[in-house]
This record gives structure tokens, sequence and C-alpha cells, in this order.
């Protein structure tokens, strides 16, 4: 097993992340690190792939709660793998692939509203006559809608 010999500026410079960045990770256990006999911490050199995996999650808007959740699933003792990195991204696919579908619903709705600014009452896709949506759920919800 490799030692933990790796100090948090050392990592910070190899990860492209801040020491603070580093801390934080830390503190919401996405990484974890030991202490030398002066209390200084120390990281084991797998640390770069899982700040690279968390760094990679985050650019497709995978959050830090689900991103623990799936390093839970992984053992804490060795590098993560090609095949961890296939099981966590197949994990994230559908949620990404739901937000897409949304964004492209909420594009496509929003152009008639976007492109005159009228708000008009026969066209508008997002006016609630008598707030009949009210009594289902708070918020925006016809956009949230999916396409009958």
């Amino acid at each position: 097993m490799a030692e933990a010999n790796w100090t948090v500026g050392r990592v910070a410079e190899r990860s492209g992340v801040r020491v603070s960045t580093l801390h934080f990770y830390e503190k919401r256990g996405l990484i974890n690190s030991t202490r030398n006999s002066g209390n200084q911490r120390r990281y084991k050199a797998d640390v770069l792939r899982r700040i690279a995996i968390i760094k990679a999650a985050q650019k497709m808007g995978i959050s830090l709660e689900s991103i623990l959740s799936a390093f839970k699933a992984l053992p804490a003792e060795r590098t993560p793998t090609m095949q961890d990195w296939a099981k966590l991204s197949a994990r994230w696919q559908e949620d990404l692939n739901a937000r897409i579908a949304y964004l492209e619903r909420l594009r496509d709705s929003m152009t008639g509203c976007i492109g005159c600014g009228c708000l008009s009452m026969k066209n508008c896709p997002i006016y609630n006559e008598g707030d009949k949506l009210g009594k289902g759920k708070a918020g925006a919800v016809i956009l949230e809608r999916k396409p009958a």
C-alpha cells in the first residue's frame, strides 16, 4: 500500500484545485488524509484520481452529494479504476439525460415569451389562467411537465 506522503500543497498543485477546496472536499468526506507527527495533512497519491473524478462529475453538473454517494460504493483503500469510473458514470447518465431533456423543453417553451415579451394570454406557454396549476403543486410547473 502506498504511503501517505503527499502534502496538501503538492496535491493542490498536481490536481489544479486550491488548498481550501481540498479541505472542503475532506470535510465533506469526498477525500481523506492522515496526519503526520507534526499534525500536518498527508495524502496518498490515489487522491489525485478521486479529485479527477470529482472535477469531471462536477463539469457534468453532478452534485457533490451524488458524488459522495457514489464514492461510498468504492473501496476507500484503493485507487478508483476505469471500471469504477464506468459504474459511476453509468449511474449519472440517466440523470444527465433527464436534465438535457428538461432544458430542451424549457428552451422550446420559452421562445414565444422571449421573442415578444408580451406574455400573451393566448400563446404564452407559462400562463396559468385561474391558477389551476396551484392546486397541484407550487412553483412554475408548466415548464416541468413532460410533453404528452
